[in-house]
């Protein structure tokens, strides 16, 4: 069983919260404990900061941005070295990581006046006399709350679009990675030089759920199923509208005609990287019997071959302690209900360390195929055909992400899939892809970060209309006569009568 002082648990000494690495148990830092005050003293600010930042305008929002994602490349290797001490991540993923943040960076900054910026809309005959004009407006302040598996790429998917929307940003890093939270808003400080436009407020629970009652204009969460209930029961005090990513359980779908090396090769990629602490990654697969046996081979000759340990492993430690009981539990749950460990299995749980494991013929009512794992973890079913695959694939209440291998029907099957994303011959893609949204369904949560709906996701959309000359139907004035309201109806009938 893990103990409430295993290594990676935050402590608090002396109002700081003390943030220690998950491998070690050694402290990397130490920040400020915010109270319910300061929590409200930073929306404050972030409100009059923000009012400065949206009057910069979308150019000099950009430029300020671009400051901030040079800077971000410039010491990319700093960053994912503070990942991997104070998340335990492979200092490979973290720069991976990082990276994706950067690219996001700059499409938000260079796309949000085209997206979001006045523009033009074409009236109906109805209105010919009316011009439309729509134009994208900032909230205000936008609070952010991140996750601690991607303390980067997760959080930038949210702060840099509604930066570039015109927002100010009040950002509560998860309690596992405050110091990378920080490091991020240290560095737009130093680029950009705009004091208390993204701020930061550190601790547990409580902060995060005085920040969804401290008067932000919206509130984007990233986190479990259960605390985004909580969240949301919190913002709906005062109607703030949230942006939920509540985590996944992504299936892979491997049919008979894929080019099965390909396939186990992601597949591997997509399960374990990040010691399996990934939303989007393959927790399932379901293969075509005919295939079945030669890609769970293939699986375990890549999975096996990968290393576990604290510095220059594949795989490095379980970040959250608690999380150690979960995936021990999801295991021993597949093994006693049937299944087989055709690697790792009962003993791969050595904390703070999992070894990869893959489990066959485990039952689809088990907790390994039904509920979030967030472990170096894969379930492999065998399955007669695709339409078999699917229908499995859609039965868990999760609906973020998903993969599909095959070469004639492979984009047809992933269509299909119950969920906001899907790669075709890949795994994991959608989320490096700026242009494309990301976001779920279900229990996987509402709302997109990334490309064009990311942006319109912080900003309010305002109509306006303007006359541009006398109405050929009055209809909107108690002056109309029994002669326009009969011409009204006759109009009627001529454009959708038929």
């Amino acid at each position: 069983m893990t103990v409430a002082n295993a290594p990676g648990t935050p402590l608090v000494d002396d109002g700081r919260l003390v943030s220690t690495s998950p491998a070690t148990g050694v402290e990397v830092g130490r920040l400020p404990l915010a109270t319910t005050e300061d929590v409200r003293r930073a929306v404050a600010q972030g409100r009059a900061a923000g009012a400065r930042w949206a009057g910069l305008g979308f150019t000099g929002r950009r430029a300020r941005l671009l400051r901030w994602r040079t800077l971000l490349a410039q010491r990319v290797e700093q960053l994912a070295e503070l990942v991997h001490a104070e998340g335990g991540k492979p200092v490979a993923d973290a720069v991976v990581e990082a990276v994706t943040a950067i690219e996001h960076v700059d499409w938000a900054a260079r796309n949000a006046a085209r997206v979001l910026g006045p523009r033009r809309v074409r009236s109906r005959l109805i209105l010919a006399e009316f011009s439309g004009h729509l134009e994208y407006q900032p909230y205000g302040v936008v609070g952010v709350i991140g996750p601690w598996n991607y303390p980067v790429f997760t959080p930038v998917g949210s702060i840099a679009y509604a930066l570039a929307a015109g927002n100010a940003v009040v950002f509560k890093p998860s309690e596992y990675t405050p110091l990378v939270g920080q490091w991020l808003v240290d560095t737009f400080a130093e680029a950009v030089g705009e004091q208390s436009v993204l701020t930061a407020v550190h601790g547990f629970g409580d902060v995060g759920a005085a920040l969804c009652r401290s008067g932000v204009d919206k509130l984007a969460f990233t986190g479990s199923a259960a605390t985004a209930k909580k969240v949301m029961a919190a913002c709906a005090e005062s109607l703030t509208p949230v942006l939920v990513e509540a985590g996944g359980k992504d299936a892979m779908i491997v049919d008979g005609d894929a080019d099965l090396d390909a396939a186990a090769e992601a597949c591997v990629w997509g399960a374990f990287m990040n010691a399996g602490q990934t939303c989007i990654g393959i927790e399932r697969v379901y293969a075509v019997e005919p295939v079945f046996d030669a890609f769970v081979a293939k699986v375990v000759e890549r999975a096996g071959r990968l290393t576990v340990g604290a510095d220059g492993a594949d795989i490095g430690p379980i970040t959250m302690p608690a999380q150690l009981d979960v995936i021990r539990r999801h295991i021993d749950d597949a093994l006693a209900r049937g299944g087989r460990a055709v690697l790792g299995g009962a003993d791969a749980v050595q904390p703070p360390f999992v070894h990869p494991t893959v489990l066959v013929d485990v039952p689809e009512d088990s907790a390994a195929v039904r509920e979030e794992t967030f472990g170096p973890t894969l379930t492999i079913n065998r399955v007669p055909d695709v339409d078999e695959a699917v229908a499995r694939a859609n039965a868990v209440p999760y609906g973020l992400g998903g993969a599909v291998f095959g070469r004639r029907r492979a984009v047809a099957v992933a269509r299909r899939l119950r969920s906001g994303m899907a790669s075709v011959n890949s795994v994991l893609s959608f989320a490096g892809m700026s242009t494309l949204p990301f976001g779920g369904v279900g229990e996987s949560g509402f709302g997109r970060i990334h490309g064009e709906d990311g942006l319109r996701e912080f900003g309010r959309p305002k109509s306006v209309t303007r006359r541009r000359g006398p109405s050929l139907l009055p209809a909107m004035t108690f002056e109309r006569t029994p002669r326009d309201v009969a011409r009204m109806v006759k109009a009627a009938k001529m454009m959708y009568g038929r």
